[in-house]
């Protein structure tokens, strides 16, 4: 591997498997997520799982389908400052704003990681890259793997998490390809993905019922929101490139090596 793809690796690393968004939270609010959870009755995970669920049904309809399909520089910066200003929105009125405030921002989040996908070279008509941007979401740094299975690296457990969740569906599309698969191979990744998407959901949740929230610290956790997933999507599709170059085995072992030997490079900062 090139000296210079090797940092990108070694970056995209670092960012997947240390970066952690309840603890960024947890920071906002000035005390652990945990506690902030516990707070919740406990009927709303449910209703959350639900509400998740469907915020990221419509953010699938609203943004991979209607996304212009050309790559430029993304505009990460005007992404976060309407996830910021729905989260102002939805921080003022607490609980009940969760319904309406989601959607809209689980789609301006996903226009988002689609138009980094598009930066790093992915084609959005392909059902492939609309899977990996979905993927995006369950990059969420905590849940629903197994600690058996995430001992080793979690940005590949959850890829085999999904995997597992499509099933017979996945192996299909192995073999005869994406052009029959479309609506009914992404409601099963959507279902997949958000389990652990409901995850960061509750943690935001809880961190927005706090009667000292408010409209600000509503807007300061959607933009963490926004931020983590933006670098998620960024170290995501890096590796994706990489993939396409030097072969899925090749990246995955030479990634497992550089978790495993805790290789490390400055990250250099070039969000937009």
């Amino acid at each position: 591997m090139r000296q210079a793809d090797l940092v990108v690796l070694v970056n995209a690393a670092q960012q997947l498997e240390s970066t952690n968004v309840a603890t960024s939270i947890s920071h906002i609010i000035g005390m652990p997520i945990e506690k902030a959870m516990s707070a919740l009755p406990g009927h709303w995970s449910n209703i959350v799982s639900r509400i998740t669920k469907k915020a990221l049904e419509k953010a699938l309809d609203a943004a991979l389908f209607s996304i212009k399909k050309k790559s430029s520089q993304p505009k990460n910066k005007i992404h976060s400052f309407f996830v910021g200003l729905s989260g102002a929105i939805g921080g003022s009125f607490g609980i009940a704003a969760l319904a309406v405030e989601l959607p809209v921002s689980a789609t301006i989040m996903l226009r988002s990681i689609a138009d980094i996908a598009l930066s790093y070279g992915e084609d959005l008509e392909t059902l492939d890259t609309k899977m990996a941007c979905l993927t995006v979401f369950a990059l969420s740094g905590g849940g629903a793997v197994k600690k058996a299975e995430a001992a080793d690296t979690s940005y590949y457990a959850v890829r085999s998490f999904l995997t597992k969740a499509l099933g017979d569906t996945a192996n299909h599309i192995a073999v005869h390809g994406f052009s029959k698969e479309g609506a009914p191979v992404l409601v099963k990744l959507l279902n997949a993905v958000s389990i652990r998407f409901s995850i960061p959901v509750s943690g935001k949740l809880a961190a927005q019922s706090l009667p000292v929230i408010g409209a600000v610290s509503g807007a300061s956790v959607n933009w963490l929101f926004i931020r983590h997933y933006q670098k998620m999507a960024k170290a995501h599709f890096a590796i994706r490139r990489l993939e396409r170059e030097y072969g899925e085995q090749e990246l995955e072992r030479n990634y497992r090596k550089i978790v495993k030997n805790k290789i490390t490079i400055k990250i250099q900062n070039n969000g937009k």
